[in-house]
């Protein structure tokens, strides 16, 4: 797909993998939006792009921790725009990132699941009237090859809490809710996929949490360009990827049932109707 002139919003973009897929959309010439918590790192990066001669990106200022500030980044883009050709949900908090101990979001929502899956969740039913109006048009959500499977009776993990089983548990609801929004989607002429871009990439959010990294951001980069403009996954939806190729996720992820759970359950948390 030429994203020249098409309209893309990243979510996390001011930094790490976000900040370069920006950069790289941008100088195909597509309209980025990026989004992040930070006003200085929004302007460096816009700074930077209109630097290197391309269009200055638009930034959206959002927590996604809270419920308030996820609506408000979707109206925001809605009344600036009419179509959204691709919607990556990228912004995440690692295994071991904010002190690594469990911490909840404004509504008492554990901090990772409500960031790393229930914002995506809740932007991309908010914009698909957008992302409708773009078709053919993709949304890709950002996940890992860690994943956990959602213990349905704790899924706010108030017993034996750990950073990495949260981060892995919201990681792979990411990858449940790609497969069933994608059957939800099939014949609109809107893509749905997911991937681990790479494997500890030397990003902020990684070398916070204390691991060496062994993955360039270009490498984890490259990959989800490839699911954001590829014309090999024009036609690809519910799939998850390992880099550049199709892979398998935790058999939870196949699980009808469960995802049925999650949907009805994520419906509840995000204030959708059923």
């Amino acid at each position: 797909m030429d994203v020249n002139g098409k309209t893309i919003l990243i979510t996390g973009s001011t930094d790490g993998v976000g900040r370069y897929v920006a950069r790289q959309l941008a100088a195909r010439g597509a309209s980025v939006l990026i989004h992040g918590r930070n006003a200085a790192r929004a302007k460096t990066l816009t700074d930077e792009i209109k630097c290197d001669g391309h269009a200055a990106p638009t930034f959206y200022q959002a927590d996604l921790s809270s419920l308030s500030d996820v609506r408000e980044l979707a109206s925001a883009v809605m009344a600036d725009h009419k179509r959204l050709d691709v919607f990556v949900s990228n912004a995440g908090i690692g295994s071991q990132n904010s002190g690594g101990g469990r911490q909840t979001s404004a509504d008492g929502s554990e901090l990772r699941f409500a960031v790393n899956y229930r914002s995506g969740f809740l932007l991309a039913h908010l914009l698909l009237p957008l992302i409708k109006a773009a078709a053919p048009s993709r949304i890709v959500n950002v996940a890992s090859l860690g994943q956990h499977p959602i213990d349905f009776d704790d899924v706010m993990i108030t017993k034996g809490y750990s950073g990495p089983r949260a981060y892995a548990q919201s990681k792979l609801a990411q990858i449940m809710f790609t497969i069933d929004l994608a059957e939800e989607l099939k014949g609109s002429g809107v893509t749905v996929n997911s991937l681990h871009p790479a494997t500890y990439m030397n990003t902020t959010m990684v070398r916070a949490g204390g691991i060496t990294p062994i993955s360039t951001v270009e490498q984890g980069g490259e990959a989800i360009l490839h699911l954001v403009a590829g014309d090999d996954v024009a036609d690809k939806s519910g799939l998850f990827f390992n880099g550049m190729n199709e892979a398998r996720a935790n058999p939870q992820a196949y699980d009808a049932q469960a995802r049925r759970r999650l949907r009805e359950l994520s419906l509840k948390l995000a204030g959708l109707p059923a």
